[in-house]
């Protein structure tokens, strides 16, 4: 609705529209002075342009809250004051219109028009109007959509900050637990754990309330944690982690890994007394980031999964996959064998520099 821009469109429409008519004149075999067509209709759109953007700037808002008896007491008059005010203003301009009358009176001439084009000026007047209210439902249902979406998206952070909550003291107490138990068998493994423990919070305190970080920042979290759970088992846990290069710099939730091993160890490795595998992968599947952990242990058992409020980590990550990502996310956990429980997480692959895109809408 800039001034320039507004009463500019409307000469450019008054000038198509008196191509138009002098086309169509010279079409019936007429040969007419193409100055003067040029000159009136660009002249009336000029007019009438200035007029509906003083309209718009005016009378807007009353235009866009107008009632229906406001519209019919105020703005039908308005209209018609408003056509005959041009309709005179052009027929003193142009007194040699209508061509075949130059000569008569100023009055003859203006009755003349406004018996021809009064209403349709109102039709101007009330395309202009309509437009303008157009306009106004137009922004206001923006505006909704735009606080609906603001609020939609402070939920979601709200959700995701109460997940990660959730999260850190789970993580915490089953570590603390685990250099508790080591404190009456191995002392300095568990001052190794308590140093690497200290290393993992610092890192947690230094992410902040990010939600998605570089697959790279976390496997440095994982991998500490595993050095930790190393410690606690002395070795008889045969560790793997394969990692597809190119996927470093890409975007994942962050606390997305840590929860699924270890749920790997308190679930499964921790129930057996033999040596026991843990292996990592993630890999490129398409356009999709594909993470796998495997564990041995002792399959899922129901009963071993209700005990010590079990499903916490995985239960947060399909809630956080679900916000981050809606159905473009996939997360499985199954047997492979009655020894062998595999996890699989599929999410939308997306690197720093595409954080704007839907995937990453709720992230920081």
């Amino acid at each position: 609705m800039k001034p320039a821009i507004f009463i500019s469109t409307s000469v450019l429409v008054g000038l198509l529209f008196a191509f138009q008519e002098w086309l169509s004149i010279h079409h019936m075999g007429y040969h007419l002075p193409s100055l003067i067509f040029f000159e009136s209709w660009g002249y009336q759109f000029l007019v009438w342009g200035t007029l509906c953007w003083l309209l718009w700037h005016f009378f807007g808002s009353q235009i866009q809250n107008a009632s229906t008896l406001r519209i019919i007491s105020v703005f039908l008059p308005l209209s018609v004051v408003i056509s005959l005010a041009q309709q005179m203003l052009f027929v003193f301009i142009f007194r040699e219109l209508p061509l075949n009358h130059p000569e008569t009176s100023y009055w003859h001439r203006l009755s003349t028009y406004v018996y021809a084009e009064l209403l349709d000026n109102m039709l101007i007047f009330w395309c202009a109007f309509f437009l303008f209210r157009g306009v106004g439902y137009y922004q206001r249902f923006r505006e909704h959509e735009t606080t609906k979406a603001e609020l939609e998206v402070q939920l979601a952070n709200a959700q995701l900050a109460a997940l990660r909550m959730q999260l850190n003291p789970h993580f915490l107490f089953n570590t603390m637990n685990g250099i508790s138990s080591l404190m009456r068998s191995d002392i300095e493994a568990a001052d190794n754990m308590l140093e690497q423990l200290s290393c993992l919070l610092r890192m947690s305190l230094e992410r902040g309330d990010s939600q998605l970080i570089t697959l790279r920042e976390e496997l440095e979290f994982v991998e500490l944690y595993l050095a930790m759970q190393g410690h606690r088992y002395s070795g008889r846990v045969k560790q793997s982690v394969h990692v597809d290069p190119q996927l470093y710099d890409s975007l994942i939730p962050s606390m997305l890994l840590q929860p699924i091993v270890e749920n790997a160890y308190v679930h499964g490795l921790s129930r057996i007394e033999a040596t026991g595998t843990l292996m990592l992968e993630v890999h490129r599947h398409g356009k999709q980031i594909r993470i796998t952990v495997v564990n041995s242990g002792i399959g899922m058992n129901p009963a071993s999964y209700a005990e010590n409020g079990h499903g916490v980590g995985l239960r947060n990550i399909k809630n956080r996959l679900k916000l981050h990502y809606g159905e473009d996310s996939h997360f499985e956990i199954a047997e492979v064998d009655p020894r062998h429980v595999r996890v699989d997480v599929e999410l939308p692959l997306r690197y720093s520099n595409d954080v704007m895109k839907p995937a990453a809408k709720f992230g920081r």
